[in-house]
């Protein structure tokens, strides 16, 4: 059998990188945990709809033994999450287990538990990169979202870590319509703390479902940030956040691609795995780290992570001459605002995914919703974080207990 020249150059020619992280890899290059649904906080878009802890989360040693699951699995880094990840009284303990067992930890924290001591901590381990989510460049866009004093705790723990010397600090923001523009505002705030802008997109998962209608910036926003990606981009992170902005004619700098399922995954407080981490729902669940095989299993067989690794059709988008740039945009913001998964995104800059359903009751809702049952005081960021004796005796349901109980060994 002979091959035509045209055969053997294609077959030689190296695959896109792109292409081989659709097929998906043996590991995820990262994955996002989150440690624990707890958090001082109640951020009206918070996608995990946390607040209080989830009784059912798991312990200490079982951190510990997915944390050297992933080890074995040369997974490079992990997104540590939450809720506020850092009141969780083990939280320091696992991410030195983490750092000894070669898995970088990035973590993201409003800033609450960053005293100089624990700065200084910080600053001393290479393998720790912690990000600082702020909502707003002022106080008063910012707290609107996150809470009364959220601005000043923030700004707070990023002046610790400059004085301690940390390096590579991130700013998180999630882009809205209150704070697009602040953007030149937020980058030189970074400049200002030695830090780095890391900016991602507002998800319609969680509690940011009941606000994306009145928070998701408009099209020209939209426009304005794609403009303002390409002039500093260089220089800003955004991970896979806009790769629907792809559309309107120039790759931005970055991924560009959904990795759900691929390259990235979640593991939630419960150690149930998720494909997305902004699709927290029984839709999107491949299995759970506590069955037979663990992570690894989970990672490799499963029969939802297989299904996002063939090729996909593209459904009504692969028609439009712009779906190689942006492969019909985020399978969450579809998911919860009620699109089909093979359609346009909702936020489609040519237009096309602006025909939601106006029946919204019937729209998907997060697996579970961990809100605090009123709103934190107007000082949310001042709490002693203290155990109460009460919580000796097991919780009358799931979420019962105090967002700050601590976690129990097995």
């Amino acid at each position: 059998m002979t091959t035509s020249p045209e055969e053997t150059t294609a077959a030689s020619r190296p695959a896109r990188l792109t292409d081989l992280f659709e097929s998906g890899l043996d590991a995820p290059i990262c994955l996002t945990w989150e440690l624990t649904y707890a958090c001082n906080l109640s951020c009206t878009h918070c996608l995990s709809s946390s607040g209080r802890r989830d009784p059912r989360e798991l312990s200490t040693d079982e951190a510990k033994s997915v944390i050297e699951e992933l080890e074995r699995l040369q997974v490079f880094y992990v997104n540590i999450g939450g809720g506020e990840p850092t009141v969780r009284p083990d939280f320091w303990e696992l991410l030195d287990h983490a750092t000894a067992h070669h898995v970088g930890v990035k973590f993201s924290t409003n800033g609450v538990r960053i005293t100089r001591e624990t700065a200084r901590r910080l600053a001393r381990n290479d393998y720790v990169d912690v990000q600082i989510s702020l909502d707003g460049a002022t106080a008063d866009v910012n707290d609107a979202i996150r809470g009364a004093g959220s601005y000043a705790t923030a700004l707070r723990a990023l002046g610790r870590l400059a004085d301690a010397g940390m390096r590579n600090v991130k700013i998180s923001v999630v882009c809205t319509r209150h704070n697009i523009p602040q953007l030149d505002e937020f980058k030189n705030l970074a400049d200002r703390y030695g830090a780095q802008l890391r900016l991602t997109r507002l998800r319609p998962a969680g509690r940011g479902a009941d606000v994306w209608d009145d928070l998701r910036p408009t099209a020209g926003q939209q426009r304005e940030l794609y403009d303002w990606l390409l002039a500093n981009g260089e220089n800003v992170l955004t991970g896979d956040s806009f790769f629907h902005l792809s559309a309107y004619g120039q790759a931005l700098p970055g991924l560009n691609l959904c990795g759900a399922g691929r390259v990235v995954c979640l593991i939630d407080p419960v150690g149930d795995v998720y494909a997305c981490p902004f699709a927290i729902h029984d839709e999107f669940l491949a299995g759970t780290v506590r069955a037979p095989g663990g992570f690894t299993r989970v990672w490799r067989d499963s029969d939802l992570f297989r299904r996002l690794r063939t090729p996909q059709q593209g459904g009504a988008c692969v028609s439009c001459g712009f779906y190689d740039s942006c492969k019909g945009g985020c399978m969450a913001a579809k998911f919860f605002t009620g699109l089909p998964l093979d359609g346009p995104d909702p936020e489609c800059v040519q237009g096309y995914g602006e025909h939601r359903p106006q029946d919204r009751t019937h729209l998907p809702k997060p697996s579970a919703d961990h809100s605090h049952r009123s709103a934190p005081s107007s000082r949310p960021v001042d709490l002693v974080l203290t155990r109460r004796p009460d919580l000796d005796h097991p919780p009358v349901s799931d979420c019962a207990e105090s967002p700050l109980a601590r976690p129990r060994r097995t």
